[in-house]
């Protein structure tokens, strides 16, 4: 009886447990701290998806179970999205699926495609979830580079020659959490063709597909001809709508993969509160403006933030795409690592940062850093990181 359970040992310590630990204690002695380490907007949804929200409660017949797969509408709503944005065609009854979030989406497909001792590709670093979903369900994960480039596609091309057993599916992600790269669709041709050549599903996460900054728009893996024959992409309305907390996502594609989630999902859940779903079909269906108000917020505060931190003597790369700057180490702080930097970071100049050690080992020598401050709190904490900096270097 005190052992641990066996799911819980394959899970490693919680790598952001003792910044935020830290972070906690600062602001219980009364210290203002400017808090850049967790992707959570801070902006408030668009209005006419706030005040349907409110309209659709005031009716006394949705506030019943719903429906786990989501209802037709919303799915319907997600088939337009599709069809405007990347010219994909999907069958909103056997290739679309509602989640709560794109995350809830991915653990659970994880479940319900995983046997226990099955290798799963994930990069590295990337998202949490990406490897610990397969992880919970039994599976063995073998990491692999997080560019989507050559580098990448070699790296497949390894495992699937040296892997015992054989990987049976890939996650991608991009524009990727944590370090932003972009993908083209050319790279994704190439991945579509070595996925079909050796038999991997292909569990694409897009969750941050309209938050980008240059001319390089990201594409959905579905672009691609024949891409639904092994592949399923999960998006989100979180960043997009900044309605993170209504936990309202989707999975679009491979209908075996889409059939999957949807049986599982029945056992596990009745799905989200159809208020909230008929609000998302409202964001989903509804004027657009908001997409650009948030992307030239985001992109005005990443702007603040790239040019506040090299002039504190921090050069720190500017993201083409997502919400967070993937910010190298100094030089002089890289033998801490990204736990121990991260606290120092908090300790002396009042910043908490995400350590990179959380996405994967490979992240070590960096640290995440949020957009999710006005652009005063972000100078801010680029004047309280360039103090720092400067007393550190006498």
């Amino acid at each position: 009886m005190t052992e641990e359970f066996h799911r819980i040992r394959r899970l490693p310590p919680y790598v952001f447990a003792e910044v935020n630990a830290a972070k906690k204690a600062a602001r219980a002695r009364g210290e203002d701290i400017i808090d850049l380490g967790m992707g959570n907007p801070d902006s408030r949804p668009p209005e006419h998806v706030v005040q349907k929200l409110v309209e659709a409660t005031s009716s006394s017949r949705v506030h019943g179970y719903s429906v786990s797969r989501g209802i037709p509408g919303l799915r319907k709503a997600l088939v337009n999205y599709y069809q405007r944005r990347f010219n994909v065609s999907l069958d909103p009854e056997n290739e679309a699926i509602v989640t709560l979030g794109s995350k809830e989406g991915l653990a659970n497909l994880a479940s319900a495609i995983t046997s226990p001792g099955d290798t799963i590709l994930v990069p590295n670093p990337s998202y949490p979830i990406h490897q610990f979903g397969f992880i919970i369900a039994g599976a063995a994960v073998r990491s692999i580079p997080a560019t989507p480039d050559e580098n990448m596609l070699e790296a497949l091309h390894r495992a699937v020659h040296h892997s015992i057993p054989k990987p049976t599916a890939l996650i991608v992600n991009f524009p990727s959490n944590p370090t932003s790269y972009v993908a083209s669709l050319d790279f994704y041709r190439e991945l579509v063709a070595f996925a079909k050549k050796e038999s991997i599903w292909i569990l694409s996460d897009l969750a941050y597909a309209e938050l980008y900054y240059g001319d390089q728009i990201p594409p959905s893996i579905l672009e691609v001809p024949g891409a639904k024959d092994i592949a399923v992409e999960f998006t989100s309305m979180s960043k997009t709508y900044s309605m993170a907390g209504w936990r309202i996502g989707f999975a679009a594609g491979n209908p075996k993969l889409i059939a999957a989630l949807t049986r599982i999902k029945s056992y596990l859940d009745y799905g989200a509160f159809t208020p909230i779903q008929i609000a998302a079909v409202a964001a989903l269906n509804g004027p657009q403006d908001y997409i650009q108000e948030m992307r030239d917020l985001y992109k005005d505060r990443r702007d603040t933030l790239i040019k506040g931190l090299h002039n504190a003597g921090w050069d720190v790369p500017s993201p083409p795409a997502s919400m967070f700057a993937w910010a190298p180490i100094p030089e002089q702080f890289k033998h801490l690592g990204s736990v121990e930097f991260s606290k120092l970071l908090l300790k002396e100049a009042q910043v908490a940062v995400a350590p990179g050690l959380g996405f994967g080992e490979y992240g070590d020598d960096f640290v995440r850093i949020g957009l999710v401050e006005n652009t005063q709190r972000l100078r801010q904490a680029c004047r309280s990181i360039k103090n720092f900096m400067n007393s550190y270097s006498k």
